[in-house]
Formats: C-alpha cells, sequence, structure tokens
C-alpha cells in the first residue's frame, strides 16, 4: 500500500519545511510513503527548499494557475507513481501531520472513499468571528448541495483512495474543496469526515483576499457544481418562481377585467405573460442540462476506464481483480 502527500505551493520558502517536517515518515498498515509538491508559479526558492529536503516529486507549473488547477495536477502525478491513496495538506502547516494517520484509517478500513479533516472550527484562536459564522454557514450550503454531512466543507486536508481520484474533475479554477464534495455526494461516493487538529497560524490564508470576495467565489462554485450535476431540479426551481409571479399576475388582470377594469390593468397582462414565458424557458433549460448531464456521466465512465488504462491498477486492485466474487464500486 503506497501513500503520497502532496502539498500545493506558490512562494512557499519560509514554512514548507516546517510543513514537510512534520509529516509522517510511518502509519501502521502503510508500506511506503513518499511526498510530493506542486509549484504553482513560485517566485522564490520554494522548489530547492523541497528537493533539499528530499521529496520525492516536484510537478511545476511556469506561471500560476490556481488552487484547483495544481490540486488536479498532484493527483495526476500521484496517480501516475502508483498512489493507493493520496492525502492533500497545506505547505503553511496549518494541519497537524501526525493526523495523515486519522484521515488515511477509514480508506485502509474500507470505509471510505474521500475523507475530510474537520477542523475545530470555533476554537481556532485566529479565526474571526465572522469568518467562523461564514465557514459554519458554507458548510451548511455545501452539505444541502451535496445530500453529504461534511461539517467542514472548506478543509482542505483530505485523503483519497485511488479508485476515487481517478473518478475526479474539477472544472472551477478557484478551489477544488467545495465542487468535489458536491460531485462526490451527487455520484453516491463514500465521503465521511473525521476530527482533526490545527497548528498555529503562520501565514494569513490567501484564498480571504476578502471576506466579500471569497463568499461570492464560494457560492458561484457551489451553484455551478450543483447546475451541474442536477440542472432538472435546480431549473424546475427557477421556473416555478417565475411561474407563481407571472400566474398572481394573470389573475390580478383576469380580476380587474371580469369587473370591467382590465383596460387600465394591461401591465399585469405583459408582466404575467412575461413571467410565464421565462418559466417555460427555464424549464426546457432544465431538461435539455438534463439530457447533457446524462451524457457527461456516460463521458465520465469512458474518462474513468481511459484513466484505469494510462494509470494502470494498484496492487490492491489487481488482488481484488483476481477475486470473481469482487465487484468495483463507487467508494
Amino acid at each position: 500500500m503506497k501513500l503520497i502527500i502532496q502539498i500545493p505551493c506558490y512562494n512557499e520558502a519560509e514554512t514548507l519545511e516546517v510543513a514537510l517536517n512534520d509529516l509522517p515518515k510511518h502509519i501502521d498498515g502503510i508500506d511506503e510513503i513518499e511526498y510530493l509538491i506542486i509549484n504553482d508559479g513560485s517566485h522564490d526558492n520554494t522548489v530547492e527548499v523541497a528537493k533539499n529536503w528530499g521529496v520525492n516529486y516536484v510537478v511545476n507549473f511556469k506561471n500560476n494557475k490556481g488552487l484547483a488547477r495544481g490540486f488536479m495536477a498532484g493527483l495526476d502525478a500521484a496517480l501516475r507513481n502508483g498512489a493507493d491513496i493520496i492525502v492533500n495538506t497545506d505547505a503553511d502547516n496549518q494541519y497537524v501531520g501526525a493526523d495523515i494517520e486519522k484521515i488515511v484509517r477509514p480508506i485502509l478500513d474500507g470505509e471510505a472513499g474521500m475523507v475530510i479533516g474537520e477542523r475545530p472550527i470555533d476554537q481556532t484562536e485566529h479565526f474571526s468571528p465572522l469568518k467562523k459564522k461564514l465557514q459554519h454557514l458554507g458548510s451548511w450550503v455545501v452539505r444541502k448541495a451535496s445530500v453529504t454531512d461534511v461539517p467542514d466543507a472548506p478543509s482542505g486536508f483530505r485523503a483519497y483512495s485511488r479508485h476515487t481520484a481517478m473518478r475526479l474533475n474539477v472544472i472551477n479554477d478557484y478551489t477544488y474543496t467545495l465542487e468535489t464534495i458536491v460531485q462526490a455526494g451527487r455520484r453516491k461516493m463514500a465521503v465521511k469526515s473525521v476530527p482533526i487538529r490545527t497548528n498555529p497560524e503562520l501565514r494569513p490564508s490567501r484564498l480571504f483576499h476578502s471576506m466579500f470576495g471569497y463568499v461570492k467565489k464560494s457560492m458561484l462554485t457551489i451553484s455551478r457544481a450543483l447546475m451541474q450535476y442536477k440542472p432538472l431540479y435546480c431549473f424546475t426551481w427557477i421556473a416555478a418562481i417565475f411561474g407563481i409571479i407571472g400566474g398572481i399576475a394573470l389573475i390580478r388582470f383576469l380580476v380587474f377585467y371580469f369587473q370591467g377594469a382590465g383596460y387600465g390593468h394591461v401591465q399585469s397582462l405583459v408582466i404575467g405573460c412575461m413571467m410565464l414565458t421565462i418559466s417555460i424557458l427555464a424549464f426546457f433549460i432544465g431538461l435539455l442540462g438534463d439530457t447533457i448531464a446524462a451524457n457527461r456521466r456516460i463521458l465520465e465512465e469512458i474518462q474513468f476506464e481511459v484513466r484505469k488504462m494510462d494509470y494502470g491498477l494498484s496492487e490492491e486492485e489487481k488482488k481484488k481483480g483476481e477475486d470473481k466474487s469482487y465487484i468495483e464500486g463507487d467508494a
């Protein structure tokens, strides 16, 4: 069983060695642990620090691509190098390295394919009261959108089984944390959360340039992911809202019309017809989106099979493949 721990980096020379020193060198049930960094266009000596420390792999971007692109590049490199389990952590040493054993244990025990570390948000001193409330609100929205029970959706401290990692796709350029939960929940993947610890802050978060900006981008990411995986559900609600408004406007016009005062309320007729037209269009857009989503699911299955041929099966999967009673699930 091979574990690869990946760390996305952007100008992390000052904190990277601290984070690397905190990573575990041995975990029961893991035969081999290797380390990978994603250099997301750093301008400092991040790569030199990593190589001097002894990381096994370095994925280099010439310019900054963003956290989501870096995350997917790291998954690709880890899978190509035979990882059975992939752990993602941060270069600022936000998470306690010893807790990696906690988040890989459910995968080793066959309980989950994706494990998310739940930070003690209310006890984290460097989180402002507003940030704590936004973290809880954002996680609640993600739970509703993904139909999961993940209490800390923005947490980047995660573990993935090889099978689950090969099924992930991240479309947005901002962050992978929210989209992957919605994707996993809607595809019925096994997702689990475990409580973890955090370290004192070494530098400010680079995703939080402003609270408003973070909330706006997060909501757009969640909405986009939900529309990709449940388009008919989303657009039916939109159609219903416009349909109700249009129906009320038309009923208002008809009431005045049968009272002999319809001429002075033509605007209600115009607004009602316009709202109902939008409602019908929204519903048919939802039907079209549902058809596209069905085609995307077929393409994702094809992509998964291609990835299996490209990356190859892990030793564990090869052993299971020898058992005729084994049917591969969506762990």
